[in-house]
């Protein structure tokens, strides 16, 4: 038993921190990161590495793939020892691990049948700059592992897209830079005729948040973008957005209204063993500015105690992501064609 309560701790964690910054920002005296080092990517076509692997055991190849999957992982930047700046290191072999063990197999793999996965390693904020009174290095936290994330993203088109199409994939403080870089390099620009679809997931991301890319209305739809916040079925955010302005997606239908959606809808859930997978497990519903997901039933769960499944915003619906971002690729290249 005590192996499951510990994979419980891993992977539904809402973490204590241990280590956080306790100083003022401090400005970072470092070098720009250089991306044309493949060290410097979690996740990369020329790297055998974990977004290349599937739940069934084998690994993926991206002959005959038309599309690109540009991926930035969440905060894995959490509190533990020795985690007591504003900005991860990158050189932090512990830490890579942990995000390469965590988010990019269990998260960016989903994405490995509708492109090239390629996933920047950045310095990260900490977790507490969300939490934290200092907003000003809170800011400057995040602007650092912006500037990381949008000259990866330049060194990627200049020199590795080649004019493909782009699905632009993120969770939790991935997704707060993926909106940057929507604003900076698609939003009324040229580039936006590239964009498949965007996935913003783990963070609210309002209807209105861009000019001309606008919530996706159903599975089939590109150009658009979804995004969603799992909860436990029941639960009530304190009234934090005026309702109806957040997109909340839900994953099962791919529409944006209350409908309910069975279990039975679900192909596959992803929960502690990336090998395991759980079919017809985890429901979902829009209600008001989150989803709702009935709790998941297993050995352990009663020990599950958490109403906030942000962790498992992905592992939940993973098969059904996987699907939905293969079927807006084929959408895409139909409508090139078709032109």
């Amino acid at each position: 038993m005590k192996k499951y309560i510990s994979l419980l701790v891993l992977i539904f964690f809402l973490s204590c921190k241990t280590y956080k910054p306790n100083y003022s920002y401090q400005d970072l005296k470092t070098n720009q990161i250089d991306y044309a080092q493949l060290s410097n990517w979690a996740a990369h076509p020329d790297l055998m590495d974990e977004s290349d692997r599937t739940p069934q055991g084998d690994t993926v190849s991206y002959e005959g793939l038309t599309a690109d999957v540009f991926f930035l992982h969440p905060t894995t930047y959490t509190g533990d020892k020795n985690q007591d700046k504003w900005n991860a290191s990158i050189d932090d072999q512990k830490l890579n691990k942990k995000t390469a063990e965590g988010t990019i197999r269990f998260q960016a793999s989903a994405f490995n049948y509708a492109g090239r996965v390629f996933a920047p390693r950045y310095r990260q904020a900490h977790l507490h700059a969300y939490f934290t009174d200092d907003k000003l290095s809170a800011k400057k936290a995040f602007d650092v592992a912006y500037e990381d994330v949008k000259n990866a993203f330049e060194y990627y088109l200049k020199n590795l897209n080649h004019g493909r199409p782009i699905i632009l994939a993120s969770h939790s403080q991935g997704t707060n830079h993926a909106e940057r870089l929507l604003d900076e390099y698609f939003d009324r620009k040229p580039l936006k005729q590239k964009l498949i679809a965007a996935y913003l997931i783990g963070m609210p991301v309002k209807k209105n948040r861009f000019v001309d890319i606008k919530p996706c209305e159903n599975g089939d739809e590109t150009g658009c973008f979804v995004s969603w916040r799992t909860f436990k079925k029941g639960h009530q955010l304190p009234t934090e957005y005026t309702l109806d302005s957040i997109c909340v997606t839900n994953p099962l239908s791919w529409q944006c209204n209350d409908t309910y959606v069975d279990k039975t809808q679900n192909k596959g859930t992803l929960l502690f063993e990336f090998d395991k997978v759980y079919e017809n497990h985890v429901d979902a519903q829009v209600h008001k500015d989150i989803l709702w997901a009935s709790k998941p039933k297993f050995r352990g769960s009663i020990f599950l105690r958490t109403k906030n499944y942000h962790p498992a915003d992905i592992n939940f619906y993973y098969f059904s992501i996987r699907e939905n971002a293969v079927n807006r690729v084929n959408n895409y290249v139909k409508k090139v064609i078709e032109k």
